[in-house]
């Protein structure tokens, strides 16, 4: 600071108002008369000793203590530009940093640190103690170590001489026969090696003397480092004590103990050198775990085995599959245990386990239940007429040909209480559907026609009744006709083992008229008192199970599938397991087409929602979260495509061999089956593969739910098949595909035609063919009413021509809803007998009302065609 410093300055400097040090300069004994005045160094330093001894501080200060300050904070500010994106958006960001550091004078932090002192002192302490304890056990450990190796070398060496003494005497005993044998003059016995080489432990001392430095050298790290001791060997049972001592001294005299080594392994009598292995005493039993399923690759790791000797061992068995292919259980564990192993069940279950310990937990009180009822009986006997009556509808009217073709599934509100009706179909193609049927009811209704009497599906309807244990009520239908009697239809089922009350059996026959009415009340009568025989009760609360009756792809909707509730409350909201899919209920509907927001027991509901279209026959289980639903129908799903492989791969040589001498003059059918509901599949595939004989064998390549689509248009170009739509139609892209390739195309919607036309072909019987012919197409654009004809469906015709007197189909979503005939065909007011493409006209459809806009009118004719091969 300058000499010349005023008071003035020195206030400025400070901080502090001018009067306040003119007053402390007056209090410290320095007189000054104004602010102007200089203020010399002597008197600063006088002034600063005033103000300390004022605040309770020495005066003398040491002079680093004035000088060096005890904290400084340093702030730092720093700005850049970052230039963010590219092109045309790019911008410049200013960005900022601040730093601010604060430093300490050590002589400040320093007292607080003495306890810290005292607790790293104690740690320093400890470790310390550790460390000599650790250092202790080290040397402990290399005594023993020590001590062990001369016990080794000890022994090792009296071997060696007993060896060496054994060999000599030998030798001398051989040289002795020689000297014998040739009359030589006798010399000198020559002396034994042993006492001449006293020296050969020198080097064991050199080396233990080299190897002592070497060992106190490592400090802490002896014990880590130590692999020249034949503890290391220790745990190898294939060596003898003596290898163990001599492999253990081989290592430490470098390169002139492996020649010693390699003479000593070579020298040996017992044939097990350094390194060598002794035979197993008894052959390695292993437990295999095997799941249904499993790939010959995977099992031969199992076994510990080349996948060769698992593919020969298979071929002698008599199955010829590939290293790749998946064999079952049965087979894999016959292959096992030839191989000498053991078979072990490998359960891998953990979702089917879950869902198993769920659905048990679920259980609650049972509560009666309505009974569900299904009729049976041989087609056109009057079953569907029957249940009409009873739920006041007309179902059959609305089946092709008539004759019902699905499994319908309804609950109706009787004077005799809720009673559920399944009604199956009677033609034999539906066995599969009779025999569902009759597993997932309480009782069957068998309907009998009195002018008709038992006929094959009769038969095949008491079989599957008796096979699931249901008990059986007739129904002899058709006793108002002139040519009913019921007697003869009595007398015929006696010869299948059913007796009427009448005749002092315990089945109930009731005498009824489907058209009329009559007996009706009679056979509801019958089902309420075998209901309450029966005591039918099942738990109404909780989650839901049962199972599915029919499904269906809607195009509008997805899949469809109806099922009956068996057990708990099926609710909107529900995740559900059903077969190998999963899925969440997105809405329930009931036979009306109401929406219900939950079904109890014996109810059957559609239910909207799951993943894919299950098959007829399988059970549901409402499950508590989508995981559980997912992992169940993954894992079904997995071992359905495992049992498929399995089928496709285990040939038997024998099945080669007959398939060999027949395929030579044997033609191949393929078809591709589409049908609207998943019953209607089952059935067809059943019934046309079934007419495979030595000539032709009928090969239904695929098959599934819903339209014809692009995919199995170009399956069928592929495989050169025939395709069959059932109550299905063909979508643009399918058509166009099918059209450029001349793939047959057919449709049906009676499935005695397909099967006869399907027959005819396989029995090589040449007729005529009665094909169905496309003629026009027309496009509902409006529905109008009209009280002579009801709903007038104003039409666009957009292919070919729509006659008056042709059968017409009404289809919506490329489904047929309707099949019937024109009840009118008007243009401007006037009835005409076609309307061409490009036209506008009016139809009205005979006995059907529910035309909608969007549906399509398809017209078409009959004709005969020669049928050549």
């Amino acid at each position: 600071m300058s000499q010349q410093t005023t008071i003035r300055k020195l206030a400025e400097l400070v901080n502090t108002p001018v009067e306040k040090l003119l007053e402390q300069l007056a209090e410290a004994g320095m007189k000054f008369s104004g602010p102007d005045q200089v203020v010399t160094s002597a008197e600063k330093i006088k002034l600063l000793g005033f103000l300390r001894r004022t605040h309770g501080k020495g005066s003398a200060a040491p002079a680093e203590e004035i000088a060096a300050p005890k904290k400084i904070t340093l702030a730092r500010r720093k700005v850049q530009e970052l230039t963010v994106g590219g092109g045309r958006s790019k911008t410049t960001v200013a960005v900022e940093v601040r730093q601010k550091r604060t430093y300490i004078k050590a002589t400040e932090a320093a007292p607080p640190e003495a306890p810290v002192d005292d607790e790293r002192a104690e740690v320093l302490r400890k470790l310390e103690e550790s460390r000599q304890r650790n250092l202790a056990e080290q040397q402990r450990l290399a005594e023993l170590d020590r001590q062990r190796a001369e016990e080794a070398e000890r022994k090792r060496q009296e071997e060696e001489a007993e060896r060496k003494r054994q060999e000599e005497e030998r030798k001398a005993a051989e040289g002795a026969a020689r000297q014998q044998e040739r009359e030589a003059a006798p010399e000198p016995e020559p002396a034994e090696p042993a006492p001449a080489r006293p020296a050969r432990p020198a080097p064991r001392a050199a080396e233990d003397s080299r190897a002592a430095p070497k060992h106190k050298g490592r400090g802490g790290h002896a014990i880590a480092d130590d692999d020249d001791t034949p503890a290391r060997f220790a745990g190898q049972l294939h060596l003898s004590a003596a290898d163990r001592a001599r492999r253990s001294t081989a290592r430490p005299g470098g390169r002139g103990g492996k020649p010693q080594r390699r003479q000593d392994s070579r020298g040996g009598g017992n044939g097990g050198g350094v390194g060598g292995f002794e035979r197993p005493t008894a052959p390695v039993v292993r437990e295999v775990a095997i799941g249904d399923s499993i790939t010959v690759a995977d099992l031969a790791q199992k076994l510990a085995m080349k996948g060769g000797d698992v593919v020969k061992a298979l071929f002698k068995m008599g199955v010829m599959a590939t290293i790749n292919q998946s064999i079952d259980h049965d087979t894999a564990v016959l292959v096992t245990e030839e191989l000498g192993h053991k078979a072990v069940r490998a359960e891998t279950d953990d979702a089917e386990s879950e869902l198993l310990a769920q659905v048990e937990r679920a259980q609650g009180e049972p509560a009666p239940r309505p009974p569900v009822v299904t009729i049976m009986g041989h087609v056109d006997h009057g079953k569907t007429s029957l249940l009409d009556y009873i739920r006041r509808t007309k179902v059959a009217s609305g089946e092709a040909g008539g004759i019902t073709q699905h499994i319908g599934a309804y609950h109706v509100e009787t004077p005799k209480g809720v009673i559920s009706f399944l009604d199956t179909p009677g033609h034999a193609a539906f066995t599969s559907m009779r025999a569902r049927g009759a597993k997932i009811t309480d009782i069957v209704v068998l309907v009998v026609a009195a002018d008709d009497g038992v006929m094959p599906q009769t038969k095949e309807a008491i079989q599957h009744a008796k096979a699931a244990g249901v008990p059986l009520i007739v129904a002899i239908n058709k006793i108002d006709k002139s040519t009913a009697d019921p007697m003869r239809v009595k007398n015929e089922l006696l010869n299948e083992q059913v007796v009427a009350e009448d005749f002092g059996g315990d089945t109930q026959m009731v005498e009824l008229s489907a058209k009329t009415g009559m007996g009706v009340d009679d056979l509801l009568d019958a089902i309420s008192l075998q209901a309450e025989l029966l005591e039918l009760k099942a738990v109404p609360d909780g989650n839901a199970s049962g199972v599915v009756i029919e499904s269906a792809l809607d195009k509008g909707r997805g899949p469809v599938a109806t099922v009956l509730v068996q057990q708990g409350q099926l609710k909107k909201g529900d995740y559900l397991v059903c077969g190998v899919h999963y899925g969440r209920v997105r809405a329930l509907f009931d036979e009306t087409g109401g929406q219900p927001n939950s079904a109890g027991p014996s109810i059957p509901v559609q239910v909207l929602g799951l993943s894919g279209v299950p098959d007829a026959g399988d059970d549901f289980v409402v499950v508590k979260d989508e995981r559980l639903a997912k992992d169940v129908a993954q894992q079904r799903d997995a071992k359905r495509r495992e049992s498929r492989l399995v089928q496709a791969a285990g040939n038997r040589m024998e099945d080669i061999m007959a398939q060999m001498g027949k395929g030579e003059g044997q033609q191949v059918l393929n078809l591709l089956v589409k049908a609207d509901v998943q019953g209607s599949v089952e059935a067809l595939k059943q019934s046309l593969t079934a007419l495979s004989n030595d000539e032709i064998r009928i090969n239904v390549i695929s098959s599934g739910v819903g339209g014809i689509t692009e995919s199995d248009a170009n399956i069928a170009v592929t495989t050169k098949a025939t395709v069959i739509g059932f109550n299905v139609r063909a979508d643009a892209s399918a058509r166009k595909i099918i059209e450029a390739n001349g793939v047959d195309l057919r449709y049906f919607s009676i499935i005695y035609d397909v099967i006869d036309q399907v027959k005819q072909v396989a029995s090589g019987l040449l007729g005529v063919e009665i094909r169905e012919e496309i003629i026009g197409i027309a496009e509902v654009r409006e529905v109008f009413r009209s009280s002579k004809f009801g709903a007038v469906a104003g039409c666009m015709v957009v292919e070919g021509v729509v006659k008056r007197n042709k059968p017409i189909r009404v289809l919506r979503d490329n489904t047929v809803i309707f099949e019937g005939e024109l009840e009118s065909l008007r243009r401007f007011k006037e009835n005409v007998d076609e309307v061409r493409s490009g036209t506008e006209c009016g139809i009205g459809v005979k006995e059907y009302n529910d035309v909608k806009p969007g549906d399509q009118i398809e017209c078409f004719e009959r004709i005969e065609v020669q049928r050549t091969l």
